[in-house]
Order: C-alpha cells, then sequence, then structure tokens
C-alpha cells in the first residue's frame, strides 16, 4: 500500500495534535522521531495477517492507572471488528480486570520468570506486538515511575517477551520511562525521568498514551472505509476501568480521568482527528 501525500501530511497534522498540550515535554522527544510515524504505524497493523498482541497496564500503588488500558481497549474493540487475531497480553491486576472480558494472556510479574513468558510468546505466535504505556526496563534494569520510585516488584518484564517474540514492535509512550523510549533514550536524559532503555521498531509519543490508540484507529477507518472512531466510547471504557479499581496516574485517584485530565479531553482529541480526516478526504474524496 503507498500512501497518498495527503495521508502523509493527515499523519503529521495528527503526531502534531497528539503533543500539542506538551505535559511532559513530548514536544521535546518528538523532534527525535522521523515524521510519519503515525501512518507507519498502522500501516504495519493493517497489513499483519497474523496474531496481534496489545500490551499496558502500568502499575500506580497497588492497581493499575487509566492511560493506557482506555487506548488498548479502544484499538482492541477496533481490531476484533476488522476480524483480527487480537490479544490483551498484561500483569497482575489488570489481568483479573480484564480477563473475563477480553482475550487476554498473563504474564507473571518479577524477575527470573523468563521460561513462562517464552511459554506464553509460544502460544500466541504474535506477528505483531503494540505496547501502549508499558514501564521500559531503565539503564539500571529496574522499572521507574515518573516519581522515579522503584516498581520492580509490581511490574511483568514486557520486555522480555518482546525480546523472544521477534517481531516487530510499536510502542507509544507519554513520558520517557515506557518501552520503546529507548529509542530517543540518550535525547530525552535531560527531561525529568529515568528514561526508559527498551527499544521498539516504531515509537509513537503523545500527551497522553491512550490517545495515539485514536490516531492509529483514524488511519484504519480510512483504509477500510469505515467509521471506526465514532465508536469509541472514553467515558465507558473510563467507568468499567473506574469499576475495576483503576486510579489517575498522576493524581492516584479513582476518578474518571487519563493523566489528570477529565475523561472530556481524551473525546476532544477524537473530535479533532476526526475533523482532521474530513478535511483531507474532502481533498481527496477518501471516505472513512
Amino acid at each position: 500500500m503507498s500512501h497518498t501525500s495527503s495521508e502523509i501530511a493527515l499523519s503529521k497534522a495528527i503526531e502534531q495534535l497528539l503533543v500539542s498540550r506538551n505535559t511532559r515535554q513530548m514536544q521535546f522527544a518528538r523532534q527525535f522521531l522521523r515524521p510519519g510515524y503515525i501512518i507507519r504505524a498502522a500501516k504495519q497493523i493493517h497489513d499483519c495477517m497474523g496474531t496481534i498482541v496489545i500490551a499496558t497496564g502500568f502499575p500506580v500503588c497497588d492497581t493499575f492507572e487509566t492511560d493506557g488500558p482506555v487506548g488498548a481497549l479502544a484499538l482492541y474493540e477496533c481490531l476484533s471488528a476488522l476480524d483480527k487475531s487480537v490479544v490483551l497480553v498484561c500483569d497482575n491486576p489488570l489481568f483479573q480486570a480484564l480477563q473475563p472480558h477480553y482475550r487476554c494472556a498473563q504474564i507473571p510479574l518479577g524477575i527470573g520468570k523468563e521460561q513462562q513468558i517464552a511459554g506464553v510468546v509460544e502460544q500466541l505466535a504474535p506477528q505483531l506486538i503494540i505496547a501502549i504505556e508499558r514501564p521500559g526496563l531503565t539503564e539500571d534494569n529496574t522499572y521507574r515511575n515518573m516519581r522515579g520510585e522503584d516498581i520492580s516488584h509490581r511490574c511483568a518484564r514486557f520486555d522480555d517477551f518482546i525480546t523472544l517474540a521477534k517481531c516487530p514492535t510499536i510502542a507509544v509512550g507519554d513520558g520517557g520511562n515506557e518501552i520503546g523510549m529507548g529509542n530517543i533514550a540518550k535525547h530525552i536524559a535531560s527531561l525529568d525521568i529515568i528514561p526508559s532503555q527498551t527499544e521498539c521498531d516504531e515509537l509513537i509519543v503523545a500527551d497522553v498514551s491512550n490517545w495515539a490508540a485514536y490516531a492509529l484507529i483514524a488511519f484504519l477507518a480510512i483504509w477500510q472505509k469505515k467509521n471506526l472512531l465514532a465508536q469509541i466510547d472514553v467515558e465507558t471504557l473510563l467507568r468499567f476501568l473506574s469499576s475495576k479499581g483503576s486510579v489517575d496516574g498522576v493524581t492516584r485517584k479513582n476518578h474518571l480521568t487519563e493523566d489528570s485530565l477529565c475523561f472530556s479531553a481524551g473525546v476532544e482529541i477524537i473530535k479533532q482527528i476526526t475533523r482532521l480526516c474530513e478535511e483531507l478526504r474532502a481533498a481527496e474524496s477518501i471516505k472513512i
């Protein structure tokens, strides 16, 4: 599939939109990425004929944060509607929350679990991995949150899953300590974060990681000629996760917020992405 100049322009416009608030200096990080990463990542998803793994879940205290799972569930539902084989991979407590409702696979917490993780990789045989707001290993082989606290005991090593799977990887992050940020770790060392060293094939940055999922869905909608963005219900997804004990990653409270922003900010991002798509559809008669 070759991309039109309008589609490439759309990708760049959405990439800029995703970091427009610049809440955690992702505008700075973005300059170190080759433009067009949204459309390149979306194409990998579109072209994948095998199992797609979506990994998410960032531990906060004894539970999980809202940023990551909302986007992961939206993308999961989109790919399922497109008859893609998709599996959510996470650790507890997120796995226990999602497993009754979605096709999920669990990876164990802690170090020294390579054999169990290898078993999950062998069972799923993924052809593409998408990590959305998933903690990545730092230079000292630990996991750190935005406050610099060591959260290794609460994290499963999805980094090992990536290494064992040996398939293309897409990663989304909004701060610098997530899987994929190893691509630009040396450039973001000056930020107030202990950066992850884990790399990926295509890195996407956003002010809120969930929002990058909507950008990917936008291109799948264009190519499939389906109104997929309109089917995303951010509030309902947040209410579901809240009922399972989620918290905001910044405030650490069980609210319908993502990184301290009301869910309405995510709804507005979807509207803005939709508007950008409609503008370029008018230019090229692309139907969504």
